[in-house]
């Protein structure tokens, strides 16, 4: 009997467990078909929004148009009305001058008239003399002189000429005004989060669409009174929105302009993204440099040739994996001990940062590693240079697993100028996942904008 009631009691057990896992099981389905729910509505909530937003855009551009169109044509309508009456008024004064006239001469006629009548039949004692007045006066009268009446083909004869293929025009235009799509042409493909910024790829979903122009805007999520803001208008697919709060959420969306035409597309499905770095500054207070109000932009600004002051970061704050830009805005005369690039620690008493544990560019374009210069060389920095640095880890320990025994870390380093790079591996004395990254100019006139 304990035999059997033990088996039964490891079955039930086993019954339990899969009842458990069965109900596990149910509970997650339930959990993934809530979540696919919620999706669902979230889904049909932009399209019942959009097309909403659509209707409303269309029946207020359309009505604009008509408003538009009305004022058009009722003032070219009055324009037209106001020459006719001009011409008309000019028209018949003249005509109206040579009627009153006519008519002065048609009242003397008559009075002549009735005067010639009269002395015709007064008697013989007074016929001579009113005979003798009449006659005075017709000669006085001058009936033999008429005055011109001009020929109907010299007076305006007004008429308006209406073009009727203004209509044609109108409605091949109209049936051609406006389109309705279910997708905007491009959309925000990756966010990915830099110091202090974000950098926004985004690509074209519609093939036949010919862009000839991006525009990308951003604004801080969940602000009520926050605005969209252009960040970037171009032809190029990302960009890098600098200025941006840490752990802030922004909020992006792109838009593109078709080639020959005016108007931009609809905007895409806007996209939340943030970042968790603190953005890249320039150390206060160094002698010799005067820095903007973010700290990201450095002008050297006094020249002294016996001393060439460094100018570090604020904080290590370049990591492995990223890319580090110095975008030069106003250059200086060249020396071969200027430097821009990046270090292990922030030593002041160094003159250059073509020294150990450092990695530079000078000016001149020649490349230093740990205080030795390279075979290869970059061009020249100028004006408008930007000089990148990519490092990637190469072994993440130390060769022999004692750094005081002479181990060293490994990086891939990339500098990028003008259309050339050069890579090779740095080798520094201690474990580093964060590093600083400096400047230095002999002479003043340098503007160097980081990040």
């Amino acid at each position: 009997m304990k035999t059997v009631g033990g088996r039964m009691s490891a079955e039930v057990d086993v019954l339990l467990q899969e009842a458990k896992e069965s109900i596990e099981a149910a509970q997650n389905y339930r959990s993934e078909l809530q979540q696919r729910l919620h999706g669902l509505n979230q889904a049909r909530k932009q399209v019942r929004g959009s097309s909403g937003q659509a209707r409303e855009a269309l029946r207020r551009h359309f009505a604009e148009l008509q408003t538009a169109a009305t004022r058009l044509l009722t003032d070219r309508l009055t324009s037209l009305l106001a020459e006719v009456d001009v011409i008309e008024a000019d028209s018949v004064k003249p005509l109206d001058d040579c009627q009153s006239l006519i008519e002065h001469g048609v009242g003397q006629a008559d009075e002549l008239l009735r005067e010639g009548e009269a002395a015709l039949r007064c008697g013989l004692g007074e016929k001579e003399d009113k005979l003798g007045s009449f006659t005075k006066k017709a000669m006085h009268i001058q009936l033999d002189s008429l005055p011109e009446v001009p020929a109907l083909v010299d007076v305006p004869c007004v008429s308006a000429q209406l073009d009727d293929s203004l209509l044609g025009v109108l409605r091949d235009r109209v049936s051609r005004h406006g389109s309705v799509s279910s997708h905007p042409p491009v959309q925000i493909e990756e966010l990915q989060e830099r110091p202090g910024g974000i950098l926004v790829r985004w690509c074209k979903v519609d093939e036949d669409f010919a862009a000839a122009d991006y525009r990308l805007q951003h604004r801080r999520s969940g602000s009520g009174g926050s605005q969209y803001e252009d960040a970037y208008i171009g032809r190029d697919t990302e960009f890098l929105v600098l200025h941006l709060d840490p752990h802030t959420d922004y909020l992006f969306r792109v838009c593109a302009r078709g080639e020959g035409r005016t108007e931009w597309s609809p905007w895409s499905i806007p996209q939340t993204g943030y970042t968790t770095l603190a953005p890249h500054e320039w150390c206060p207070g160094t002698e010799g440099y005067i820095l903007s109000s973010r700290r990201n932009i450095a002008l050297r600004n006094d020249s002294s040739q016996s001393k060439c002051p460094i100018l570090y970061s604020n904080a290590p704050t370049y990591f492995s994996g990223q890319t580090l830009t110095f975008k030069i805005s106003a250059a200086g005369h060249v020396d071969r001990r200027d430097s821009l690039g990046v270090c292990v620690d922030s030593q002041r008493g160094a003159e250059s940062l073509q020294r150990d544990q450092a990695v530079c560019i000078s000016t001149n374009g020649a490349v230093f590693v740990n205080g030795k210069e390279m075979t290869n060389q970059l061009p020249a920095i100028t004006m408008g240079s930007a000089v990148t640095f990519d490092m990637e880890v190469v072994n993440l320990f130390p060769l022999n697993n004692n750094l005081s025994e002479g181990g060293s870390f490994k990086l891939r380093v990339t500098i990028g100028s003008g259309n050339r790079e050069v890579v090779f591996d740095w080798l520094v004395d201690q474990a580093v996942d964060c590093l600083f990254f400096g400047c230095s100019f002999v002479h003043s006139g340098w503007k160097v904008l980081v990040f």
